[in-house]
Order: structure tokens, then sequence, then C-alpha cells
């Protein structure tokens, strides 16, 4: 018999308690209701059981004690549906994953990701992003999520912000043609400035295996200080102090709907919204101090 699918309705809130673990028991338990398909997922395909105790209890080490992340302004998240918009780096896409367990762990909520198509169309890496809640980073999915009141993530750069150089760090990429914007204004929810510290340095990319890269249809293959020279161990990140600040608010709903097809409108939003996450940027790296330390 199949997963059950089961179509939730309105913002998610979970107890947190970061400080449970799993024990035997829950494990068996667990496996028992994935062996018979009696679990839910949602018409996107998330399936909170397997997120909680199983994907989040893998990455909560790295969150709590490899990368030691701080949040600062969780009051600043709307109670109901928002626009999470996000700084991207590192090489691979931790931040991303930092990112939900903050949000999981610190405030009780779950972000719904919004994810490249070339990581949907893996055969693995694709049904678990779904798996954990992310989607594909369209239009319809977008909408559809914001209109729900569900609280949703995006990191506009793109791969041109996860895969720039490291003379390049902390230094915002473009942020495309703005439709996280323009899905806000349709959606009348709020966009709340997220700025992220700490993940630049965990692959510091100092070249490419272009070739390689074209051949695997990959958008780049990086390489650091550590990867290839060093096999499987390159691919440790390197334990850098994260910050995560969320900012205030910004209004979209004062925005007429019919103006999210404005490119001027949807342009000078996004452009405020950029100029605000750099500024964040260049404060918390102040306020951090330096990356590598006892």
């Amino acid at each position: 018999m199949g997963a059950q699918t089961h179509h939730r309705v309105g913002v998610r809130r979970l107890p947190p308690d970061p400080e449970h673990v799993v024990t035997p028991e829950e494990l068996l338990t667990f496996a028992s209701r994935r062996i018979s398909g009696r679990y839910e997922v949602d018409e996107f395909g998330y399936d909170a059981e397997l997120n909680d105790k199983i994907l989040l209890e893998l990455l909560r080490p790295l969150y709590r004690h490899w990368f030691r992340v701080e949040t600062i302004g969780l009051h600043n998240l709307p109670p109901d549906g928002a626009l999470v918009v996000a700084n991207h780096s590192g090489t691979l896409p931790i931040d991303a994953l930092m990112l939900q367990v903050a949000l999981h762990d610190e405030a009780g909520r779950v972000v719904r990701l919004l994810g490249a198509d070339l990581v949907h169309r893996l055969p693995l890496l694709g049904h678990l992003s779904r798996k954990t809640g992310h989607t594909l980073a369209c239009k319809e999915d977008a909408d559809r999520l914001l209109r729900k009141g569900e609280l949703v993530g995006v990191f506009p750069e793109g791969f041109k912000g996860i895969g720039k150089p490291w003379s390049q760090r902390y230094k915002l990429q473009r942020f495309g043609r703005g439709g996280f914007v323009a899905s806000a204004i349709r959606a009348g929810v709020p966009i709340v400035p997220c700025s992220i510290v700490g993940a630049e340095e965990i692959y510091p990319k100092i070249g490419e295996l272009r070739p390689l890269a074209r051949l695997l249809g990959l958008p780049y293959l990086p390489i650091t200080p550590l990867f290839p020279w060093f096999g499987p161990l390159g691919l440790v990140p390197l334990p850098s102090k994260w910050l995560i600040e969320f900012g205030e608010p910004i209004r979209s709903d004062e925005v007429d709907p019919a103006e999210a097809d404005d490119p001027m409108v949807v342009f000078e939003l996004t452009d405020q919204v950029r100029e605000t996450i750099q500024r964040s940027l260049n404060a918390l790296r102040l306020r951090r101090g330096p990356a590598f330390f006892l």
C-alpha cells in the first residue's frame, strides 16, 4: 500500500524540542509505519515524519556543534505566511539545510524551500528534496504555497551565489528577474530578508574543474584547498562560525497585486530586498569576527 496523501492548510507550527533524542522504540515504530505505508505526505510530497525523525536529526550535530549556529531576529518572522529571502553561498547548499534547522528548532516553523530545477532532476536528491519540504522554484509552486499561508524560503542568487569564487565572498550576486517578489505581491505576504554568515568559509572555492563539470552536466565543479586533493575527506566542511539573521519584514501587501506584472515595480522591490541583505551581511561579518575560533 502506498503512502496516504494528506493536504494541510495554513501555517505549520511545531513544538520546538531540539534536545529530544529519538529512542530505539521510536525508530522501530517509525520503521513499521514506513514499511506498511502508514504515513502522510502533502500535495508537494512533503513528509513531516521523515523530516523530523530522521533528516533533521542527522543535521543537528552540524548545526549545533560544528557550525555553532546562532540566530538573530526570530521575532521578525510574521505569525502567518511569509517569504524568507536569503543569500546563497558555500559551494554546496548546506546553508539551505541550516536555515531549515534554524526555523524548525528555534522558531517551531516548517520552511518550504524553493530549489533549482537541477536539484529536482537528480534521481535520489530530487526525491529526498521533496520529502523534506523543498519544491521547484517556479511561479506556480511559490504562489500556491504562499496563498496557503506557508513559510516559503528562496535563494534568488541561485548557482551564481553558491558557486561564486572565494574572492567574491559576501558580495551578493544578481537576484534574477525578481520572480519571488512578484509571487509575494500576488499573495500579499511580507518579505523577510535573511542574512547568513558562515557558509562562505566552509568550502573556499579557489578554482573550477570546468571540462569535468560540463561532462557531468553540473554548473560547476569546485577546487578548494582540500578538494579534490584529499579525496572524500575534502568534502568535510570547515567548522566556521555561523550567524543567521532575520530582518524586519518588507511589506508587499501595500502594492496592488496587478502590479506584480510591472517589471519596474518588481525591480524596485527586488533591489530593496537585495540592498537590505547586503547591509546586514556587512554588519554581521563585523559582529562575528574571525570565521574560525575555539
